[in-house]
C-alpha cells in the first residue's frame, strides 16, 4: 500500500438518525484504536505459571479522537448537543485504501482551546457503543 494523506482520513455523523452521513467540523488530526480487554484464567495448573487467557470473551471497543476547528456555526452546534444530551449516534470513520469503520458512538470528552494570537481549536472523543463494523474498500 502507498502512503496515504492524514487529510483523507474522515470522520462522519450521521446527521439525521437515516443513514445521511456529513464530514464533521474541520478536523485537523484524527485517530482510531481498537482495544480488547483480555479475560485472565491463569491459575496454579497454569504451565511454567504463564498467563493464560480466555480466548473469544473479551470486550472489545473502538475509540476515536480528533481535534481541529470549527468551520461553522452548525457544525459546532450538532457536537455540543449531541455531548451535551449524551446521546449516541452513528458515525463512520473513513480510512483511505482501507475501508470503513461504522457503528453507534458517545462523545465522551470535548475540549475547547484556544490563545490570544491564534484561533479557537476543539478536541473530542468517542467511545463505542455497541457493534462495530467494518468494509473493506474495494
Amino acid at each position: 500500500m502507498v502512503a496515504q494523506k492524514g487529510k483523507d482520513l474522515l470522520l462522519k455523523l450521521d446527521s439525521n438518525g437515516a443513514g445521511s452521513f456529513v464530514t464533521v467540523a474541520g478536523l485537523r488530526s484524527k485517530r482510531i484504536a481498537f482495544n480488547s480487554e483480555t479475560v485472565d484464567i491463569t491459575d496454579s495448573d497454569s504451565a511454567g505459571r504463564w498467563r493464560e487467557l480466555l480466548a473469544g470473551s473479551s470486550v472489545q471497543r473502538a475509540s476515536i479522537g480528533g481535534s481541529g476547528i470549527f468551520k461553522d456555526a452548525q457544525s459546532d452546534a450538532t457536537i455540543r448537543q449531541r455531548f451535551f444530551a449524551g446521546e449516541i449516534s452513528n458515525w463512520q470513520f473513513l480510512v483511505p485504501d482501507f475501508g470503513t469503520v461504522q457503528g453507534a458512538f458517545q462523545i465522551t470528552s470535548l475540549e475547547y482551546t484556544g490563545s490570544h494570537d491564534g484561533e479557537v481549536t476543539f478536541e473530542m472523543s468517542l467511545e463505542s457503543a455497541g457493534p462495530v463494523s467494518f468494509t473493506v474498500m474495494p
